[in-house]
Protein backbone atom coordinates (compact mmCIF):
# COMPACT_ATOMS: atom_id res chain seq x y z
CA UNK A 1 0.00 0.00 0.00
CA UNK A 2 1.78 3.05 0.94
CA UNK A 3 5.72 2.52 2.45
CA UNK A 4 6.64 6.36 2.70
CA UNK A 5 4.34 8.18 5.02
CA UNK A 6 5.17 11.71 6.59
CA UNK A 7 3.07 12.80 9.69
CA UNK A 8 2.13 16.16 10.81
CA UNK A 9 1.85 17.24 14.36
CA UNK A 10 1.70 20.76 15.94
CA UNK A 11 2.98 20.68 19.13
CA UNK A 12 5.52 18.91 21.16
CA UNK A 13 3.52 16.71 23.38
CA UNK A 14 2.12 15.35 20.64
CA UNK A 15 5.26 14.67 18.72
CA UNK A 16 6.50 13.01 22.03
CA UNK A 17 4.14 10.46 22.17
CA UNK A 18 4.77 10.06 18.08
CA UNK A 19 8.20 9.70 18.02
CA UNK A 20 8.27 6.85 21.10
CA UNK A 21 6.12 4.34 18.03
CA UNK A 22 9.35 5.16 15.71
CA UNK A 23 12.88 3.63 15.31
CA UNK A 24 15.91 3.51 13.47
CA UNK A 25 15.70 7.31 13.76
CA UNK A 26 17.78 10.24 12.30
CA UNK A 27 17.07 13.86 12.35
CA UNK A 28 17.55 16.04 9.15
CA UNK A 29 16.91 19.76 8.17
CA UNK A 30 15.27 21.05 5.20
CA UNK A 31 14.62 24.88 5.48
CA UNK A 32 12.89 26.12 8.86
CA UNK A 33 12.27 22.23 9.83
CA UNK A 34 13.63 19.50 11.70
CA UNK A 35 12.36 15.92 10.75
CA UNK A 36 12.90 12.79 12.21
CA UNK A 37 13.44 9.82 9.51
CA UNK A 38 12.40 6.55 11.45
CA UNK A 39 10.50 3.59 10.76
CA UNK A 40 7.28 2.12 12.04
CA UNK A 41 7.50 -1.68 11.24
CA UNK A 42 8.52 -1.96 7.99
CA UNK A 43 7.21 1.47 6.98
CA UNK A 44 9.12 4.43 6.08
CA UNK A 45 8.29 7.41 8.69
CA UNK A 46 9.07 11.10 8.07
CA UNK A 47 8.04 13.16 11.31
CA UNK A 48 7.91 16.65 11.84
CA UNK A 49 6.22 19.05 14.35
CA UNK A 50 4.73 21.99 11.63
CA UNK A 51 3.44 24.39 14.78
CA UNK A 52 0.06 25.62 15.81
CA UNK A 53 -2.46 26.63 13.11
CA UNK A 54 -3.33 26.80 9.39
CA UNK A 55 -0.37 28.72 8.39
CA UNK A 56 2.09 26.57 9.93
CA UNK A 57 0.90 23.77 8.98
CA UNK A 58 0.81 24.72 5.27
CA UNK A 59 3.93 25.68 5.69
CA UNK A 60 5.41 22.29 6.95
CA UNK A 61 3.35 19.79 4.99
CA UNK A 62 4.41 22.18 2.15
CA UNK A 63 8.41 21.08 2.93
CA UNK A 64 7.47 17.81 3.74
CA UNK A 65 6.04 17.14 0.40
CA UNK A 66 8.61 18.89 -1.61
CA UNK A 67 11.65 17.83 0.57
CA UNK A 68 10.88 13.49 1.12
CA UNK A 69 7.55 13.14 -1.59
CA UNK A 70 5.80 10.56 0.50
CA UNK A 71 3.82 8.41 -0.72
CA UNK A 72 0.90 9.79 2.00
CA UNK A 73 0.32 12.17 4.49
CA UNK A 74 -1.21 11.97 8.16
CA UNK A 75 -2.23 14.60 10.07
CA UNK A 76 -2.22 13.61 13.96
CA UNK A 77 -2.42 15.00 17.19
CA UNK A 78 -5.59 15.70 19.05
CA UNK A 79 -8.85 17.09 18.72
CA UNK A 80 -12.33 18.82 20.20
CA UNK A 81 -14.74 16.88 19.98
CA UNK A 82 -17.98 18.57 18.80
CA UNK A 83 -20.75 16.12 19.14
CA UNK A 84 -22.36 14.15 21.74
CA UNK A 85 -21.38 10.50 20.12
CA UNK A 86 -18.07 11.39 21.02
CA UNK A 87 -15.96 10.66 24.15
CA UNK A 88 -12.59 11.65 25.18
CA UNK A 89 -10.03 9.13 24.10
CA UNK A 90 -11.87 8.16 20.76
CA UNK A 91 -10.55 8.68 17.22
CA UNK A 92 -12.01 10.87 14.42
CA UNK A 93 -10.56 9.74 10.84
CA UNK A 94 -11.23 12.10 8.33
CA UNK A 95 -14.03 11.16 5.83
CA UNK A 96 -14.15 14.54 4.96
CA UNK A 97 -12.37 17.91 6.36
CA UNK A 98 -13.57 21.78 5.75
CA UNK A 99 -12.68 25.16 7.05
CA UNK A 100 -15.09 26.53 10.12
CA UNK A 101 -13.76 30.21 9.49
CA UNK A 102 -13.41 31.04 5.65
CA UNK A 103 -16.27 32.34 3.70
CA UNK A 104 -15.62 33.84 0.20
CA UNK A 105 -18.34 35.43 -1.06
CA UNK A 106 -21.36 34.47 -3.24
CA UNK A 107 -20.90 31.86 -5.40
CA UNK A 108 -19.36 29.76 -2.70
CA UNK A 109 -20.09 27.37 -0.20
CA UNK A 110 -19.48 28.18 3.58
CA UNK A 111 -16.19 27.08 4.36
CA UNK A 112 -14.76 26.78 0.62
CA UNK A 113 -11.79 28.61 -0.48
CA UNK A 114 -13.07 29.63 -3.58
CA UNK A 115 -11.21 27.24 -6.63
CA UNK A 116 -11.62 24.46 -4.31
CA UNK A 117 -13.42 22.04 -3.58
CA UNK A 118 -16.30 22.86 -0.71
CA UNK A 119 -14.68 20.12 1.60
CA UNK A 120 -11.56 18.28 1.00
CA UNK A 121 -11.92 14.06 1.10
CA UNK A 122 -9.99 11.83 3.02
CA UNK A 123 -8.06 9.20 1.04
CA UNK A 124 -10.49 6.22 0.88
CA UNK A 125 -7.74 3.15 1.61
CA UNK A 126 -6.33 5.29 4.88
CA UNK A 127 -9.77 5.58 5.79
CA UNK A 128 -11.01 2.23 5.26
CA UNK A 129 -7.36 1.07 7.31
CA UNK A 130 -8.22 3.32 9.99
CA UNK A 131 -11.91 2.10 9.66
CA UNK A 132 -10.51 -1.46 10.55
CA UNK A 133 -7.45 -1.48 13.08
CA UNK A 134 -8.05 -2.86 16.59
CA UNK A 135 -6.86 -0.77 19.25
CA UNK A 136 -8.02 0.42 22.87
CA UNK A 137 -9.52 3.83 21.45
CA UNK A 138 -13.11 4.02 19.74
CA UNK A 139 -12.12 5.02 15.61
CA UNK A 140 -15.01 7.62 14.34
CA UNK A 141 -15.18 8.42 10.82
CA UNK A 142 -16.69 12.03 10.02
CA UNK A 143 -16.12 15.30 9.70
CA UNK A 144 -13.59 17.49 10.70
CA UNK A 145 -14.11 20.92 10.88
CA UNK A 146 -10.62 23.28 10.86
CA UNK A 147 -10.17 26.88 11.98
CA UNK A 148 -7.55 29.29 13.90
CA UNK A 149 -8.95 28.65 17.01
CA UNK A 150 -8.89 26.86 20.11
CA UNK A 151 -12.64 26.64 20.64
CA UNK A 152 -13.75 26.93 24.19
CA UNK A 153 -17.30 29.02 24.41
CA UNK A 154 -20.53 27.36 24.25
CA UNK A 155 -21.99 29.79 21.50
CA UNK A 156 -18.93 29.45 19.05
CA UNK A 157 -19.36 25.76 19.39
CA UNK A 158 -23.48 26.04 18.41
CA UNK A 159 -22.01 28.37 15.44
CA UNK A 160 -19.85 25.49 14.36
CA UNK A 161 -22.31 22.95 14.99
CA UNK A 162 -25.17 25.17 12.68
CA UNK A 163 -22.99 25.47 9.90
CA UNK A 164 -21.69 21.76 9.58
CA UNK A 165 -24.16 19.73 11.44
CA UNK A 166 -22.58 16.52 10.61
CA UNK A 167 -19.14 18.12 12.39
CA UNK A 168 -17.50 15.96 14.72
CA UNK A 169 -14.48 17.40 15.56
CA UNK A 170 -12.49 20.46 15.96
CA UNK A 171 -8.57 21.30 15.22
CA UNK A 172 -6.29 24.02 14.08
CA UNK A 173 -4.11 22.42 11.16
CA UNK A 174 -5.67 19.70 8.82
CA UNK A 175 -8.21 21.95 6.52
CA UNK A 176 -4.45 23.44 5.35
CA UNK A 177 -2.78 20.38 5.49
CA UNK A 178 -5.78 18.83 3.53
CA UNK A 179 -5.65 21.51 1.22
CA UNK A 180 -1.75 21.11 0.42
CA UNK A 181 -2.28 17.49 -0.28
CA UNK A 182 -4.63 18.19 -2.83
CA UNK A 183 -2.92 20.75 -4.94
CA UNK A 184 0.11 18.33 -5.05
CA UNK A 185 -2.16 15.32 -5.36
CA UNK A 186 -0.90 13.13 -2.31
CA UNK A 187 -3.67 11.08 -0.52
CA UNK A 188 -3.98 12.10 2.68
CA UNK A 189 -6.05 11.74 6.05
CA UNK A 190 -6.71 13.48 9.66
CA UNK A 191 -6.42 11.42 12.36
CA UNK A 192 -7.52 12.92 15.72
CA UNK A 193 -7.56 11.38 19.43
CA UNK A 194 -10.20 13.65 21.32
CA UNK A 195 -8.60 15.26 24.07
CA UNK A 196 -11.81 17.27 25.29
CA UNK A 197 -15.01 18.07 24.68
CA UNK A 198 -15.65 21.99 23.61
CA UNK A 199 -18.59 23.66 25.99
CA UNK A 200 -18.58 21.60 28.83
CA UNK A 201 -18.15 22.27 32.35
CA UNK A 202 -14.81 22.79 33.46
CA UNK A 203 -13.73 22.66 29.88
CA UNK A 204 -9.80 23.69 30.28
CA UNK A 205 -9.55 20.89 33.20
CA UNK A 206 -11.07 18.17 30.87
CA UNK A 207 -8.01 18.94 28.29
CA UNK A 208 -4.92 19.09 30.78
CA UNK A 209 -6.19 16.13 32.84
CA UNK A 210 -6.34 14.26 28.79
CA UNK A 211 -2.22 14.92 28.76
CA UNK A 212 -1.69 13.70 32.45
CA UNK A 213 -3.32 10.68 32.27
CA UNK A 214 -4.99 9.02 28.79
CA UNK A 215 -2.83 10.48 25.93
CA UNK A 216 -0.07 8.13 25.82
CA UNK A 217 -2.27 5.17 25.17
CA UNK A 218 -4.73 6.91 23.55
CA UNK A 219 -1.96 7.59 20.76
CA UNK A 220 -0.95 3.67 20.66
CA UNK A 221 -4.04 4.08 17.56
CA UNK A 222 -1.91 5.85 15.63
CA UNK A 223 0.94 3.16 15.95
CA UNK A 224 -2.49 -0.13 15.13
CA UNK A 225 -2.79 2.35 12.24
CA UNK A 226 0.26 3.05 10.27
CA UNK A 227 1.38 -0.77 10.79
CA UNK A 228 -1.84 -1.62 9.14
CA UNK A 229 -1.14 0.43 6.01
Amino acid sequence: MYNKIGIIVAMDLEYNLVHQLLTETRQETHGAYTFLCGKVGTKQVILMRCGIGKVNAACGATELIRSYHPEAVISTGVAGGIDAVLRVMDVVVSREVVYHDVWCGEGNAYGQVQGLPERFSGDARLLATAEGIACKSRIVPGLICSGDKFITDRTELNQIKSAFPDGLAVDMESGAIAQVCHLHEVPFISFRVISDTPGVEAHWDQYENFWGTVAESSFSAIHAFIGSL
